[in-house]
């Protein structure tokens, strides 16, 4: 199913102008940076988006009456959300991913968040060294 969400991206990102499929045959990290950064604008739009489906402002009506934080606009929120994942697989394709590298990288991520949980993670001794050997 991730397949076919990819494929598709790639279809309606090349209306606009970006190819994924070339990207990924000859990656040039010029190209990809600007498409990367449209799409982080976009991406970034489309939390702010979703954040306004809550009661996020702490001097509203509703945060005084306790309901900060609180989903009014469920339906929105949801399409959003979707919004972000358009936007999310174009980014992945930015970076010549496919749908198999990524489900690849996320196993090996999700070992190593797991691994964090386990050995009692600590933001003060963080380092990025358990992120290195994940590769595609």
């Amino acid at each position: 199913m991730l397949r076919e969400l990819f494929r598709k991206q790639a279809e309606l990102n090349k209306r606009t102008g970006f190819d994924a499929d070339a990207i990924r045959k000859d990656f040039d990290p010029k190209t990809a940076g600007k498409w990367l950064n449209n799409y982080l604008m976009a991406m970034s739009n489309e939390i702010e988006e979703l954040r306004d489906c809550t009661y996020w402002k702490h001097w509203c009506k509703e945060a005084r009456e306790g309901r900060r934080f609180e989903i009014y606009d469920l339906q929105n929120a949801r399409v959003e959300v979707i919004d972000m994942l358009f936007f999310w697989i174009s980014l992945a394709q930015c970076l010549g991913l496919d749908a198999d590298d990524v489900v690849k990288l996320y196993e090996q991520k999700l070992r190593v968040n797991h691994s964090r949980q386990d050995t009692d993670y600590s933001m003060a001794n963080k380092t990025e060294d358990d992120n290195k050997n994940i590769k595609i």
